[in-house]
């Protein structure tokens, strides 16, 4: 299985790789068919909805790891509703590419992402939240994790 330089780079030297001990929101997903687990940490800006800050925790292959490092370097500065946009060929992208087995790490990525936005939305209540997300989240629920295509 070959991996661009840049999936390498992620996979070796992650960014933003930790605990964010002031997360407002956590996002925490994962795949029971391949075992990976990511959890996404966020600072939220209450006033902007602008990711001040963001770190990750997974538990899985290289790929997942550089995925999980990847979205969180696109994601950090961007309001709720730019990160929502974001979906998995994004990632794909930015990284140069993935193995057609590696594909459902960014679905991953995409699904930990939503879930933290949900997690702040149902923390603040008096906000409305980002358009889409819902759907969003049934949507990605609904994804073939082996190939990243719906079921």
């Amino acid at each position: 299985m070959q991996y661009s330089e840049k999936v390498m780079e992620h996979f070796t030297n992650p960014h933003n790789a930790g605990v964010l001990e002031d997360a407002n929101a956590v996002g925490e997903v994962g795949n029971p068919t391949c075992g990976d687990i990511m959890k996404i940490s966020m600072r939220v800006n209450e006033d902007t909805d602008i990711i001040e800050d963001v770190r990750f925790q997974t538990f899985g292959c290289g790929a997942a790891i550089a995925v999980s490092s990847i979205i969180t370097d696109m994601i950090k500065g961007k309001t709720l509703v730019e990160a929502l946009a974001i979906d998995n060929d994004d990632v794909v992208e930015e990284l140069g590419g993935l193995p057609a087995l590696k594909i459902h790490c960014s679905v991953l990525a995409e699904e930990g992402i939503a879930a933290a936005i949900k997690d702040y939305c149902d923390k603040h209540p008096e906000k409305t939240p980002p358009e889409g997300l819902q759907e969003k989240i049934e949507h990605l629920r609904s994804i073939d994790l082996h190939t990243g295509e719906d079921e």
